[in-house]
């Protein structure tokens, strides 16, 4: 009898295996596909503040449910569906010297923002000033993995001799991408590719930065 009391209660707090101790269903690579393809088409005509957790269930053909077992809010699905569609438009390439690899970026960051990245990026930005969660996801999950990646070339351009030792990497990064906001945010000019070039071309010469590469921006 003591036995069987002994083996139960090893039983009842044991380790349990792997397939029962999972939590909820595993994510299916389809469904989730699927809202967030529907979410990019709903932002396409609605905006983010419009949209809402019901309206992507009924148009993507699931339940709230399904939607909520996966992300906790309308702002996570709207952050998943723009960093799959916007990333891979805005890399930052590695088979090119340093600073062609921060021209081809800037020119790439600069053409998404013209379209509908750009007006997710405005709205999530917007929203995020009266919701600190929302920004502060938005940039633990986006802003400071790019910061990240154009802090990598800079670095890598540095050990190349193009940027002097007192060059402040993280102000020169500010530089780099401030303008871009602020038309983004401000609409006081246009983004395009002139815009692009004239960006990298003056912020190099600012900070006195030797073009490696031998190519103008």
């Amino acid at each position: 009898m003591s036995g069987l009391k002994k083996r139960s209660r090893g039983a009842t707090v044991g380790v349990a295996p792997a397939e029962t101790r999972r939590i909820g269903r595993p994510r299916n690579e389809e469904t989730r596909k699927v809202i967030l393809a529907t979410t990019l088409k709903l932002l396409e005509s609605e905006t983010l503040q419009s949209i809402s957790i019901e309206g992507i269930a009924r148009e993507a053909g699931v339940s709230k449910a399904t939607i909520y077992r996966w992300w906790s809010s309308k702002a996570s699905i709207v952050l998943d569906a723009f960093m799959e569609h916007h990333l891979v438009r805005t890399p930052m390439r590695h088979d090119l010297p340093p600073a062609e690899a921060l021209v081809d970026h800037i020119a790439a960051l600069i053409d998404s923002y013209s379209g509908w990245a750009g007006r997710i990026v405005a709205q999530i930005i917007a929203e995020g000033q009266s919701d600190a969660a929302l920004l502060r996801e938005f940039r633990e999950r986006f802003q400071y993995g790019r910061r990240a990646a154009v802090r990598e070339v800079l670095e890598s351009w540095r050990q190349q001799g193009g940027i002097p030792a007192h060059v402040d990497l993280e102000l020169l990064t500010e530089v780099l991408y401030g303008p871009i906001y602020a038309r983004l945010l401000l609409g006081s000019a246009a983004l395009h590719r002139d815009f692009a070039d004239q960006l990298a071309s003056l912020v190099f010469s600012m900070f006195g930065l030797d073009n490696a590469s031998g190519r103008r921006p």
